[in-house]
C-alpha cells in the first residue's frame, strides 16, 4: 500500500462503477488478411494484433454508442431518470451539429418499448472531439459534473469510433470499430479516478494525424463510390514521435503531482493501461518512459550508462533529451520529420529486447492483453476497452488490485495526452464480474476477402446477417430538400426488438 493509495481515500473519490462494450460482429482475421495482401503474419501479430472488426452497412458510430449505453443500463439496473450527463467521445461522427443527443434519442425509444422511464429530460448531451482522446476528456468532464452541479446524480460516458484506412496503406491492418460506455458515480464500484493528481500535456503538431473536410474534394483522396470514407491524413514516423512526446509529458506531470519517483512508481504500479492503436505502441511508450526514468533517477545512472554503451549512444545525449522540450512542429517546418529523442529511443529499443524488461511488461501490462489483440484500433474507445478487459482479466485470474496504484494514459493525435491515477474500489470484483468483454466479442463472423473489400469500398455485400435483435440499426437516410421541410442525409434509426 503506497502513501497516496489507500482504500479509504480512494473510496472518497468519484469514478467508474460499470462498463459495457459493443463490438460489431463482422471480423477480419489478420492472418487471413496477411495472405490476401502478402504481408508477414509473424510481424503483424507481433506489432498489431490478431484481428479487427468492421461495422455492418446498418451501423455507424451512433448505433454502436447507443448499443453500449443500453447494455450499460440493462446490465447494471441503472435508473435512467437519475442520469444527468451523457457525454459522447468520438472522432467518427457523421453530423456536425448533433452528437450525443442522437444516442439519447435511440436509447429513449428502446426504453419506451420496454416500458421503462426515459433518460432524464434534464440531461446534458455534449460531444467531445480530440482524435482518440475525446472519450477521456468526456470522462474527466463527467467527473467534474458530479463534483459540481451534478452532485448526487449519475453520468454516462460513451466512446465510439470507427478506425478506417485506405486499402494498401500502412495503416490498413490497424483498423477497427466499437463502443465502450462508462457509468460514472460519486461512490464508484469498479475504480476511482484522482483528477487532482492527473497529468495533462498538449502541443500543436500540424499534419500529425488530421481529418480536414477539404480532403474529400481532392484528387489524391481515395474514392469509394457513394460511401463517404473517413480515411485520415497521417504521417507514420512523425506521429510516433508525437505520441511518445505527448505521453511522457503527461505521465511525468502526473508523477510530479503524485510526488513520487518514476522508478518507485513503476515498481509499485500494478497495471499500466495506454491508448492502444495497435499492440506495439504501448510497449514503445513504456520502454521510452522507463529509459527516461533511469535518466531522472539518482540511483540508476550506472544501469543507464551500461545501456547507452550497448546501444551505441552517448549517456550525456540521453540526459540532454530528458531535460529538453523540443518543438516538433517547428522542427518539421524547417527540417522535416526528425526524431528529437534519437538517443533515448535507441536505449528504449534495446530495453525491449531485455528479459528483465519483458518481465516488467508481463507483470504490469498483461491484464486484458489477449482480449484487446482481437479488437483492433477503436480510437477513443481503445483505452476504455483495454481497461474493461484488464479488470475482467484480473477478476478471472484472481489477481488483487485493491490497494495498488494503476494508471490510464490517453492520447489524441494533434497532440494531447492525459495520465490519470486509478485505484480499484473495495468491491471491484463484483463490478468486474459484470463487465462481459469476452461476451461482447462472441458470435463474430469472419469476412471473406471479397466481402471485406466490398464493405470497405462501399459496395453492396450479399449474404450478411441482418441486425441482431436488441440492437439499433440505420433504417433509411432522408432525401427531402424542400423549402418547408428538409432531412437530406439525416439518418433514421430503429431498435430491433427481441422476438
Amino acid at each position: 500500500m503506497t502513501s497516496t493509495q489507500t482504500p479509504e481515500t480512494a473510496h472518497a473519490l468519484p469514478g467508474v462503477s460499470a462498463m459495457s462494450l459493443y463490438i460489431p460482429a463482422l471480423r477480419v482475421d489478420l492472418e487471413q488478411w496477411c495472405e490476401w495482401t502478402n504481408n508477414s503474419w509473424d510481424k503483424v501479430q507481433a506489432i498489431v494484433g490478431k484481428s479487427f472488426r468492421v461495422p455492418g452497412p446498418h451501423e455507424n458510430v451512433y448505433t454502436m454508442a447507443a448499443n453500449a449505453v443500453l447494455r450499460l443500463i440493462d446490465e447494471n439496473d441503472v435508473d435512467p431518470s437519475r442520469v444527468g450527463f451523457l457525454g459522447l467521445g468520438t472522432e467518427s461522427s457523421t453530423d456536425n451539429a448533433a452528437g450525443a443527443v442522437i444516442v439519447r434519442g435511440m436509447v429513449d425509444r428502446a426504453l419506451d418499448e420496454r416500458g421503462k422511464p426515459r433518460l432524464s429530460r434534464n440531461l446534458e448531451v455534449p460531444e467531445f472531439k480530440h482524435a482518440c482522446l475525446g472519450g477521456v476528456y468526456a470522462l474527466k468532464n463527467a467527473i467534474r459534473y458530479l463534483r459540481t452541479d451534478g452532485a448526487g446524480r449519475q453520468a454516462i460516458v460513451v466512446c465510439s469510433d470507427i478506425a478506417e484506412y485506405e486499402r494498401g496503406s500502412t495503416g490498413e491492418q490497424t483498423q477497427g470499430a466499437g463502443a465502450v460506455a462508462f457509468l460514472v458515480e460519486d461512490d464508484p464500484q469498479l475504480f476511482t479516478i484522482d483528477l487532482d493528481k492527473s497529468g495533462s500535456a498538449s502541443a500543436y503538431r500540424g499534419p500529425d494525424f488530421r481529418k480536414p473536410f477539404a480532403r474529400h474534394w481532392k484528387d489524391q483522396y481515395a474514392r469509394t463510390g457513394d460511401r463517404i470514407a473517413d480515411f485520415p491524413v497521417f504521417s507514420g514516423p512523425y506521429s510516433t514521435f508525437s505520441y511518445l512526446d505527448g505521453t511522457v509529458n503527461a505521465v511525468e506531470e502526473m508523477l510530479r503531482r503524485l510526488d513520487v519517483s518514476a522508478g518507485g512508481y513503476y515498481d509499485d504500479v500494478r497495471a499500466l493501461f495506454f491508448h492502444r492503436p495497435y499492440q506495439q505502441m504501448p510497449v514503445q511508450a513504456m520502454s521510452f518512459l522507463y529509459a527516461r526514468g533511469l535518466a531522472r533517477g539518482d540511483h540508476h545512472h550506472d544501469e543507464l550508462r551500461a545501456l547507452c554503451v550497448e546501444a551505441g549512444v552517448e549517456y550525456a545525449a540521453v540526459l540532454r533529451e530528458t531535460e529538453s522540450s523540443p518543438d516538433l512542429f517547428g522542427t518539421l517546418l524547417s527540417d522535416g520529420p526528425t526524431n528529437p529523442y534519437a538517443a533515448t529511443s535507441a536505449v528504449a529499443g534495446l530495453l525491449r529486447k531485455k528479459p528483465t524488461f519483458r518481465e516488467l511488461l508481463a507483470a504490469k501490462m498483461s491484464l486484458g492483453d489477449e482480449v484487446v489483440r482481437d479488437l483492433g484500433n477503436l480510437y477513443s474507445a481503445a483505452l476504455p476497452a483495454w481497461l474493461a478487459a484488464g479488470f475482467e482479466d484480473a477478476h478471472e485470474r484472481g489477481i488483487e488490485l485493491l490497494g495498488y496504484p494503476m494508471v490510464a494514459v490517453g492520447y489524441g493525435s494533434g497532440d494531447a495526452a492525459e495520465a490519470m491515477p486509478l485505484t480499484a474500489a473495495p468491491r471491484w470484483r463484483e463490478a468486474a464480474a459484470r463487465l462481459g468483454t469476452r461476451r461482447a466479442l462472441a458470435g463474430a463472423t469472419d469476412l471473406s476477402r471479397e466481402q471485406y473489400e466490398a464493405l470497405h469500398d462501399g459496395r453492396r455485400v450479399d449474404g450478411l446477417a441482418p441486425p441482431l435483435p436488441g440492437t439499433f440499426a440505420i433504417t433509411r437516410v432522408g432525401d427531402t430538400h424542400e423549402p418547408a421541410f428538409q432531412d437530406l442525409s439525416v439518418e433514421y434509426y430503429e431498435f430491433v426488438p427481441h422476438a
